[in-house]
């Protein structure tokens, strides 16, 4: 599944119920995913299949926020095509 591909299931899938909430409501549900995440990768005995789940998540919730605010990720990814943005190196110079 492409990027983009990812985007337009997860604006299928939650499009509707996010748009109601708005954009800053979903960014506090985003920033509290980001957070599980946080605390899956602080475990001492780490389970992949539950880092897995919290990595889809928090790429859910930021494909939903880039949807709400007019935003294709797949556009915003190709700004690192090039390496990194700042020094246009791979692996970065800067």
């Amino acid at each position: 599944m492409t990027i983009q591909e990812f985007q337009n299931l997860i604006e299928r899938i939650y499009y509707n119920r996010d748009a109601e909430r708005g954009v800053e409501g979903t960014f506090v549900w985003f920033t509290e995913e980001v957070g599980e995440l946080a605390k899956e990768i602080r475990r001492e005995q780490r389970d992949i299949e539950r880092l897995r789940e919290e990595f889809a998540d928090v790429f859910a919730w930021l494909s939903t926020l880039a949807s709400l605010l007019g935003v294709d990720l797949r556009e915003a990814a190709k700004i690192y095509a090039d390496g990194c943005p700042k020094c246009q190196s791979t692996p970065c110079g800067c």
